[in-house]
């Protein structure tokens, strides 16, 4: 296994530092994923059959048409917590004629300190006598655990769980909501922070953030920069940030529910959002040198680029390269990289997470 991580980790690089090179950007820096063991969600189809029932994936056919059901016993690349309890819990399953009745599928999400929370969803109607036997496979499991169904969602405990990522010296917790995005790769996702932070230097100016999230990347960069204004438009997110934030006694962040492009509106002056009023939040009041993004993978706007263009410094993590080499076109007029990075979140597949830090030219 080592040997062909290696190697998808070498074509990564080698694919990354050729697009790039038109920018002229510097040596890029690499942080790879531990080769097992490194996904905190997971999730798997319930494959029923006469006797047995088992967790399953599907194999496409080349031409799409066709899948095959493929039954998963251990799952390497998940977590050692979500390897460790899928047989306990598929054993539990079995031995329950309620618990198994027209289950689904099974989602498993959990944190680097243990906390694991598990999703059935069932195509039934869930009674009483199941959220009964539910909450006494929980206690016994020690897990926190949905179940879903259509129009239907019993929460037992709690619908999250807390992480505790280690930037440096610091710890801090977030609150990671079931259905919400959350880095799939807690480890990766930490030197993620620890560059983030390196590359931000410390300022006595403001941050803005655009594309906040869960506050991943804000609480950390917060102990850079005098005054955060970060923006989301996901109200379970901006929910959790504010918990994140609450719970790091953390005093000099302000989350705004709004999007990149409301944001950009809201700062130039087009457009009035009573949001910001109720929030009280006063855009004209921050002096920011610094933009932070991590955008959808589908990359920025045109206006919200106009409006990166205007900063000192723009640091930009992306989930794909092709929308960051599009956005740079337009940047690079602009701006001049100065750090380049490739952080390995997803072994084994082509999909690469990168980072640049971009100085007014």
């Amino acid at each position: 296994m080592t040997a062909s991580y290696q190697q998808q980790l070498q074509a990564k690089i080698d694919r990354i530092t050729e697009q790039f090179s038109v920018f002229n950007p510097p040596a890029l820096e690499v942080f790879q994923s531990p080769e097992q063991h490194y996904r905190m969600r997971a999730e798997f189809r319930i494959w029923h059959t006469e006797n047995d029932i088992f967790y399953a994936m599907f194999e496409r056919s080349e031409d799409n048409q066709q899948k095959k059901v493929i039954r998963i016993d251990d799952f390497p690349i998940a977590d050692q917590n979500i390897n460790q309890l899928m047989p306990v819990l598929l054993n539990e399953l079995k031995a329950d004629d309620v618990l198994s009745a027209r289950l689904f599928e099974v989602h498993f999400l959990t944190t680097l300190h243990g906390e694991t929370l598990v999703s059935l969803i069932y195509h039934r109607k869930l009674e009483e006598n199941w959220e009964i036997k539910a909450k006494a496979l929980a206690e016994k499991l020690n897990i926190k655990l949905i179940g879903r169904s259509r129009g239907q969602k019993f929460v037992l405990s709690d619908e999250y769980v807390v992480e505790e990522l280690q930037v440096f010296e610091r710890k801090f917790r977030y609150k990671q909501i079931e259905s919400s995005f959350t880095q799939p790769n807690a480890q990766v996702c930490q030197k993620m922070l620890e560059w983030a932070c390196s590359a931000a230097g410390s300022s006595k100016k403001d941050l803005l953030e655009l594309y906040c999230g869960n506050g991943n990347f804000t609480l950390p960069l917060s102990l850079k920069f005098n005054r955060v204004l970060a923006t989301e438009l996901a109200k379970s997110s901006v929910y959790a940030a504010q918990w994140n934030i609450e719970q790091n006694h953390i005093d000099n962040i302000q989350v705004a529910r709004l999007s990149a492009e409301e944001f950009t509106e809201a700062y130039t002056g087009k457009r009035e959002f009573r949001r910001l009023m109720e929030a009280n939040i006063d855009i004209k009041s921050y002096d920011f040198d610094t933009v932070f993004v991590d955008p959808p993978r589908a990359g920025i706007d045109d206006e919200t680029l106009k409006l990166l263009q205007n900063f000192d410094r723009i640091l930009y993590i992306s989930c794909n390269p092709d929308t960051l080499y599009d956005n740079l076109n337009t940047l690079s007029k602009t701006h001049k990289i100065l750090k380049f990075a490739m952080f390995d979140q997803f072994p084994y597949t082509h999909h690469v997470e990168s980072g640049v830090l971009l100085e007014k030219i």
